[in-house]
């Protein structure tokens, strides 16, 4: 068994002082996680390694397999973020020298003696994202890492965390000198409510979502118009204005409860202007759904020439979630007692159904407890998603592990938030076994 300590932040501690010992004159290479989360975790952990002029390479990844953990380098250090932990039997095999994992996600193997691992599962199962625990490692190597606390800030947004803060993430969030505004958690807070409005998928408002003629119905019933030929921002509302659209959208979304859309806006200042932190995240997002991670990572940095080519890859974003969200609704389903199974083939990117899935999750169509399954088509594999409507029921990541279990492929995720990858050869007998795998879970119940 690997070496832990009673506590997190003993674990980073030990870790630390680990890695510090090993990788003196060898170099590093680093794989991190394709999401905001892992974004982020890889910027603070580069920046912080320059510092130390240590040598390392980057790797962003969709997922980790077999295949490409037996092709790594065996002899440099390798240094996980925001991914691996469901990896860990592979990782045993591997004859990696050194392994160290700074991870979030559900642990259901055993750990192996190769690996130096900090993961708040095997302490008290605190909330904390990746970019949450790389940024305590590198504050621990460093306490001048703290100029990095917005980008662990920009990964606990991007894994929607911010509505549980602990005493760990209240100490980041404080590290980061960031603004916190009351309001309507819908975004970017900054930009005009007409725009927020057709693009907002955080909750799904049906007739408003990627309908702008919707919008300006929606805001001419509440009688909030544009002054001047603009509307105004959601930072920029009146409390009787911010009351009427609130009702508005709940009206539209009964499932939309007042203390989930109204909450604590984050403010972080990134090239030299206050911008919404979800709004920041999402663009971070987007440049690596669309394969462009060393945008996301430049933009991270702060460095200007990422700057506007983020803005138009987030738009183009913005536009294949909406029209990926039309498809998912309409296209026909496989629906049972309790779950429905979206399979979009290749008509939504493999980068984006999982987003899809979380939307669809929050939206007024399904009932609590309805497990929602998303899948699309890559290469010769398919990227299944997994989503509990309300985040409450049956344990996703533990279905999807049985099945892949029979069938293949990599799982990975959270206990309402999961997915895996399965060869496309699998598809039929996955959704074979999918299916009795639910069935016999409520006979269960």
């Amino acid at each position: 068994m690997t070496e832990l300590k009673n506590s997190l932040e003993e674990q980073i501690k030990f870790a630390v002082n680990k890695f510090l010992e090993v990788s003196e004159g060898k170099e590093i290479q680093i794989i991190s996680h394709n999401d905001t989360d892992g974004i982020t975790s890889a910027t603070i952990m580069i920046q912080a390694l320059k510092k130390l002029d240590k040598f390392f390479s980057l790797k962003i990844v969709k997922s980790l397999d077999k295949k490409f953990i037996e092709k790594l380098p065996k002899n440099k250090i390798t240094l996980f973020l925001d991914l691996a932990s469901g990896n860990l039997d592979q990782l045993k095999e591997s004859k990696l020298e050194n392994i160290f994992i700074l991870d979030h996600h559900e642990i259901i193997q055993e750990l192996p003696e190769n690996i130096t691992i900090v993961n708040p599962e095997l302490h008290k199962k605190q909330k904390i994202s990746g970019a949450g625990l790389t940024y305590l490692f590198c504050k621990e190597i460093n306490p001048e890492n703290k100029e990095f606390a917005k980008l662990a800030i920009l990964g606990m947004i991007g894994d929607l965390m911010e509505k549980n803060i602990d005493k760990l993430n209240s100490e980041i969030l404080d590290d980061g000198e960031i603004q916190k505004k009351r309001g309507l958690l819908i975004y970017p807070s900054t930009r005009p409510i007409n725009r927020t409005l057709e693009f907002c998928s955080h909750p799904f408002i049906p007739g408003v979502t990627g309908d702008s003629k919707g919008v300006i119905e929606l805001l001419r019933e509440i009688n909030l118009m544009p002054e001047n030929g603009k509307y105004k921002s959601i930072i920029e509302l009146n409390r009787e204005e911010m009351e009427r659209i609130v009702t508005a959208i709940m009206l539209r979304n009964p499932k939309s409860k007042q203390k989930e859309i109204i909450g604590d806006i984050f403010l972080i200042k990134l090239f030299n202007k206050l911008e919404d932190a979800r709004e920041i995240s999402a663009k971070i997002n987007a440049c690596s759904r669309f394969g462009e991670s060393q945008v996301a990572i430049k933009f991270c940095m702060e460095l200007s020439e990422a700057k506007k080519l983020a803005k138009e890859i987030h738009a183009k974003y913005k536009q294949h979630l909406i029209s990926g969200i039309k498809f998912a609704v309409g296209t026909e389903k496989i629906i049972g007692n309790g779950f429905v199974i979206i399979n979009a083939e290749e008509n939504i990117k493999d980068t984006m159904i999982g987003t899809i899935a979380s939307i669809l999750s929050s939206s007024p169509i399904y009932e609590d407890g309805t497990i929602i399954i998303t899948m699309a088509y890559y290469e010769n594999k398919i990227k299944v998603s997994g989503r509990n409507v309300g985040r409450t029921g049956r344990n996703i990541r533990e279905i999807l592990n049985n099945v892949v279990e029979k069938v293949g492929g990599e799982v990975g995720g959270h206990e309402f938030a999961a997915g895996c990858n399965i060869l496309q050869s699998k598809e039929q007998e996955f959704l074979n076994l999918l299916q009795k795998s639910f069935e016999v879970e409520i006979v269960k119940v």
